[in-house]
């Protein structure tokens, strides 16, 4: 992929927070002054969602030949397959260990405060009513899903075009990466006449990301508009502990723990990363997916961080689909949560299983809004915590799920970073 691609003639920072805000306070005035009325409902569900919907989908639509291009690219642009196995061991090495670093922050947190044991009574069977059908949804959707031996044999697809039809993106990396591989292996002759069409396929998709982008400011202040226009600020009142949890903890690992690697292993000071992340920050927060988010990402590891493109387009893919600290926090702080909440008392040695499945499912989760909650549900039930009970935050899952994707993000971006300085000659 060329440096300075065409078409990415994206809003500046400030247009897209500016965006931002306006949708987040006339959707809030709004439901203030016209809640429960039909021609809020109305504007919601024929102007602000639809808008919203379009620019996610011109997102979504080319995360796929985005993904399968990246890591064909990347990994043939690594060289030797030498040099493959050693950025791919560098690579999960990071994503396990900031991973399990958000898991054991949030089960901490949660045990320190413990918000499930102040839940009033009334109010939990309120939101259970109110959400109940949700839930039975969702834990349908979770039996269907399951986590075990079979997730991971699932990682082989079948049929990669199915696999990418459906969304499966642990599948269609598997299969971008073994068909990277294998071409980098046939030998360069052989190889150059697809390489050739991949790179062309990989021009035109960011000339369409650049398209999608310019429409970022009206985009963001949609989904932002639906959300607030919704649900204004009293669904975040019976459950503000809960919330103030997961959303501290996110941003401790935001700006704590991944402000650190950065700055310790990335050579990348707090204050540049914080800076130079503003417009990818705002995406991953509108969004709520590492997926839509991934244009951005990548742009922003090459152009503000100088990542080469064989490392981003490695490394950025695989963490949208398999690198997802903010969704290890929150389940962490979740399942605990819930167990609180229902009078289950999980022992030291339940709360290691806990950290140790919200890390396997988190790796698992689909990189798109509210990804996670059918794999939170089978931790849930596997240590004895009703699924149902995922009613109780399925209100404001909508508001947490759009911050944890902004450390999701974030940890994907930081890991290319330190693995390119590594692969630049910046470790001993």
């Amino acid at each position: 992929m060329s440096d300075a691609p065409a078409g990415h003639a994206a809003p500046g920072h400030g247009t897209i927070f500016a965006g931002l805000v306006v949708g987040a306070v006339a959707g809030g005035v709004c439901n203030a002054l016209w809640r429960d009325t039909a021609g809020l409902a109305l504007v919601v569900r024929n102007v602000a969602q639809p808008v919203g919907q379009v620019f996610l989908r011109l997102l979504f639509m080319v995360v796929v030949p985005l993904v399968f291009t990246s890591l064909v690219l990347g990994v043939n642009g690594l060289g030797d397959l030498t040099r493959l196995g050693r950025i791919s061991a560098r690579t999960f090495g990071l994503f396990v260990a900031t991973t399990v670093a958000a898991g054991t922050m949030g089960i901490f947190l949660v045990n320190a405060v413990g918000p499930g044991r102040a839940i009033d009574e009334a109010v939990r069977a309120e939101l259970m009513e109110q959400f109940a059908g949700q839930a039975a949804e969702r834990v349908g959707a979770a039996e269907q899903v399951g986590f075990g031996v079979q997730t991971f044999v699932n990682i082989v697809p079948r049929n990669p075009i199915d696999a990418a039809a459906r969304g499966d993106m642990l599948a269609l990396v598997f299969f971008s990466v073994i068909f990277g591989v294998a071409l980098a292996s046939s030998g360069p002759p052989r190889a150059k006449p697809m390489l050739d069409v991949v790179a062309s396929i990989a021009a035109a998709v960011e000339v369409l990301i650049g398209y999608a982008m310019r429409l970022a400011p009206v985009g963001v202040a949609a989904l932002i508009f639906t959300v607030s226009a919704r649900f204004g600020f009293d669904l975040l009142l019976p459950l503000s502990l809960y919330a103030g949890v997961v959303l501290g903890g996110l941003a401790l690992h935001q700006f704590g723990v991944l402000a650190l690697v950065a700055a310790g292993l990335g050579r990348v000071s707090p204050a540049r990363l914080l800076r130079r992340t503003r417009g990818l920050t705002l995406t991953a927060f509108a969004t709520s997916s590492s997926n839509a988010t991934l244009p951005t990402t990548i742009r922003t590891a090459r152009e503000e961080f100088g990542v080469s493109p064989e490392v981003a387009g490695f490394v950025l893919p695989l963490g949208a689909t398999m690198n997802m600290n903010g969704t290890a926090l929150f389940e962490g702080v979740t399942v605990l949560f819930l167990a609180q909440a229902f009078g289950v008392d999980l022992s030291l040695a339940t709360q290691a299983i806990v950290l140790v499945m919200v890390v396997l499912t988190a790796v698992g989760a689909s990189g798109v809004p509210s990804g996670s909650i059918p794999l939170l549900i089978v931790v849930l039930e596997t240590v004895g915590v009703p699924g149902e009970g995922i009613a109780l935050v399925l209100g404001i899952d909508r508001i947490l799920d759009m911050a944890r994707t902004v450390p999701n993000v974030t940890g994907d971006l930081v890991t290319s970073i330190v693995v390119d300085r590594w692969e630049r000659g910046g470790v001993p």
